[in-house]
């Protein structure tokens, strides 16, 4: 029987070796240990001294992908976390938005700002959607880094293909993949060490383990894109060679519009109202709340002098009319977190043979 392991830190928040859901319940009914949650995990906090501080040697295995990226924290005893996280995209149509209003702005009476150096002439300069998909992987990575004494990080590394001939466009792409991929290890390497290993080699890897990979990219199952960084971690801290946990944690990170004078299209009368922006009635936007209806929500835009509540896990907007004084405030996340249910619908039949797993 597996089951997802909590996260433990001391009274200095500093990571310790993660425990058992019911050892966690002993320490918090004994008074031990306080729970909280952190990034949409459930971890406890030691009020006393704890009777060991060894540490296993633990690994995280990142394995990038375009869409889906898979994360794995394996010990040489246990799998203690997996994660499957939607990659950071849609930046660059941002910026080509943002580009197309900035210049249509300059053949209105239209107060803006004064022209800046070209960043653009810079050989190390990364595109915005190349560094804030790189930059997501990082802040992910540190944040496990928060939860567990983190000894090396194993990263599946990916190569931009190049064709011959003076196809410039195709091969302009190589350039940021290069830079943006080299950027993330340098920092990487700042929090652990790093092990490179190309995709041949995990391949290699999973099929000396007898481990079988879904076609589905898009599924949120643990044989879609965790079991290439469970083998990537495995390669470093070796142990059994049947995972013990399965266990899937979902990851998306919440989207902020940003701040525009208008919307892109005037409204009636022409008149262009304002867009965007990081707070909603003076309430940060992405602040999980607790509402006497709606329960617990995250806000999101406004309306006609009304907050917006989203579900905390799907997104679905609950309600445009939520007044701020009924709104009690938790805390502020930066992403979506939620447990994927123990076999895809799709895959029941075919995951009778897999290990029930405890909830």
């Amino acid at each position: 029987m597996s089951h997802i392991f909590v996260p433990v830190v001391d009274s200095h928040q500093r990571p310790l070796m993660p425990t058992t859901p019911s050892r966690a319940r002993r320490w918090i009914r004994g008074g031990k240990a306080t729970h909280f949650w952190k990034g949409g995990i459930y971890c406890v906090r030691l009020n006393v001294e704890p009777s060991a501080r060894e540490t296993q040697p633990i690994a995280v295995g990142i394995d990038p992908g375009s869409s889906k990226e898979g994360f794995a924290v394996v010990s040489a005893s246990h799998t203690y976390l997996n994660m499957q996280v939607d990659a950071r995209t849609g930046v660059k149509e941002a910026e080509a938005k943002s580009t197309q209003m900035r210049r249509t702005r300059r053949t209105r009476k239209t107060p803006c700002r004064q022209p800046r150096q070209n960043r653009r002439q810079s050989k190390k300069h990364l595109p915005p959607s190349t560094r804030a998909r790189w930059q997501w992987k990082l802040r992910l990575a540190a944040f496990l880094c928060q939860l567990v004494p983190v000894s090396a990080f194993v990263v599946e590394d990916i190569k931009a293909r190049t064709r011959k001939g003076r196809q410039l466009r195709w091969n302009r792409s190589f350039s940021p993949i290069e830079m943006g991929k080299l950027w993330f290890y340098n920092s990487l390497h700042k929090l652990a060490p790093v092990t490179i290993k190309r995709g041949w080699e995990t391949k290699s890897l999973r099929d000396a383990l007898a481990l079988k990979k879904t076609g589905s990219k898009m599924a949120e199952v643990w044989e879609a894109h965790a079991v290439d960084a469970w083998v990537l971690a495995f390669s470093v801290v070796g142990g059994s060679i049947v995972p013990d946990n399965k266990r899937l944690i979902c990851i998306t990170s919440l989207l902020w519009h940003r701040r525009q004078l208008h919307y892109f299209q005037p409204g009636k009368g022409g008149k262009r109202a304002p867009y965007g922006g990081t707070l909603s009635l003076g309430v940060k936007r992405g602040t999980l709340v607790r509402h006497p209806r709606w329960g617990k929500a995250i806000v999101g835009g406004t309306r006609n002098g009304r907050l917006t509540l989203h579900h905390p896990e799907t997104n679905k907007r609950l309600t445009r009319s939520a007044r701020v004084s009924d709104c009690l405030t938790i805390k502020l996340i930066r992403w979506r977190t939620r447990l994927a249910p123990l076999y895809a619908p799709q895959q029941k039949e075919a995951s009778v043979s897999s290990p029930c797993l405890e909830g």
